[in-house]
C-alpha cells in the first residue's frame, strides 16, 4: 500500500494541493486517484504479458506518452507516426491491437 500511495504521490502528482479551498483540494486528489485507476486498469489489459506489465505510471509516462510523434488528423482516422528508432514500437503495436479489440459501449 506505501507503494501505491508513494506512485500516486510522485508520478500523479497528488502533494500538490496548493489552492485555498478544501473542495477543489479534494477533486485535484480525486482526478490523480482516477488516473492511478485508469492505469492499473490499462496495464493489465493492453501490457499483458510485455516488458510493461508490472510498470509504474511514471514509467509508462516516460516511456510511451512522452514520445515524439508526428499527428495527422483527417476526417476519418488519426494517424500518429512515431521514430523508426523507438525502442517500444512492439510494446505500443501490442497495446494498439488490444485496444481495437475492445467492444464499443457508445
Amino acid at each position: 500500500m506505501e507503494n501505491r500511495i508513494k506512485e500516486q504521490q510522485l508520478d500523479l502528482l497528488a502533494d500538490r494541493t496548493s489552492t485555498q479551498t478544501f473542495q477543489s483540494n479534494q477533486l485535484k486528489i480525486m482526478d490523480t486517484f482516477l488516473g492511478l485507476c485508469s492505469h492499473k486498469c490499462f496495464s493489465s489489459t493492453l501490457f499483458k504479458k510485455t516488458s510493461l506489465a508490472k510498470a509504474t505510471v511514471g514509467r509508462i509516462r516516460l516511456n510511451l506518452l512522452k514520445l515524439g510523434a508526428r499527428i495527422k488528423i483527417s476526417c476519418r482516422r488519426i494517424i500518429i507516426a512515431i521514430a523508426s528508432a523507438c525502442p517500444y514500437q512492439d510494446i505500443l503495436s501490442i497495446a494498439n491491437k488490444r485496444i481495437k479489440t475492445i467492444p464499443n459501449t457508445g
